[in-house]
């Protein structure tokens, strides 16, 4: 919870304007911005999909998308920079290190880089603040707030395991775009529709776009359906 107390300041800080005893108040708010960050990994449609979902949430969208995001995005959708970037709040160069996000007295949510490259993930995982992806990221770890990753590498070797292995341990949720079938996908869409729909629930926005595991199987559904 996210608190702000108004108070008289002390005699040494006189210099503040001064707030009477009596009107000492506490406000209370929750913070709606979450920090979207697109790299250059294979996917880009994660990303998009997901400041598509957020779109008119009610939920601030601050993006970053890196040079090589930008060049994926190009090669892999029919959307431009300008259509990606007009889905977002607020948008941010991948050099603008002086942005609201590298601090971490903008309170936000968190975190979610998708698609995530091994390059960002052995970033974030090593602490280097290079581009403002990886800065964003630093701030969200410092301020211990929910970072998530969509790791795009197949297949993994030891060094991309030991980067996603520290970085669980420290609290970040490693959320690599594994397809799900139990809810019966009909096109790719509904695939890509059901991975951003689970990293989004990571930060309790919960946005029922695709169907949920109901505890029922598919062949007692259509059962019950014909006998109906």
């Amino acid at each position: 919870m996210w608190l702000k107390v108004l108070a008289k300041p002390p005699p040494s800080l006189s210099f503040f304007p001064t707030v009477r005893e009596n009107d000492l108040t506490m406000e209370h708010s929750k913070p709606s911005r979450l920090v979207v960050g697109i790299t250059g990994a294979t996917g880009t449609i994660f990303g998009v999909r997901l400041l598509q979902m957020l779109h008119g949430s009610g939920v601030e969208t601050h993006l970053v998308l890196s040079k090589w995001g930008a060049r994926t995005l190009l090669h892999e959708t029919s959307y431009t920079v300008k259509d990606v970037q007009s889905l977002a709040t607020q948008s941010y160069g991948a050099t603008d290190q002086g942005a609201a996000i590298s601090s971490g007295s903008f309170v936000t949510l968190g975190m979610v880089v998708a698609p995530c490259s091994m390059r960002t993930l052995a970033a974030i995982a090593h602490g280097l603040g290079d581009n403002l992806i990886h800065r964003a990221a630093d701030v969200v770890l410092k301020e211990r707030r929910k970072l998530v990753l969509v790791v795009r590498e197949s297949p993994f070797h030891e060094i991309h395991l030991e980067n996603m292995l520290k970085l669980a341990r420290m609290g970040v949720v490693i959320l690599p775009p594994v397809p799900a079938f139990y809810n019966n996908p009909q096109n790719l869409e509904d695939i890509v529709n059901h991975i951003t729909m689970r990293a989004i629930d990571q930060f309790d926005i919960h946005l029922d776009v695709m169907n949920r595991w109901d505890g029922v199987l598919l062949d007692q559904k259509r059962a019950q359906r014909e006998s109906e």
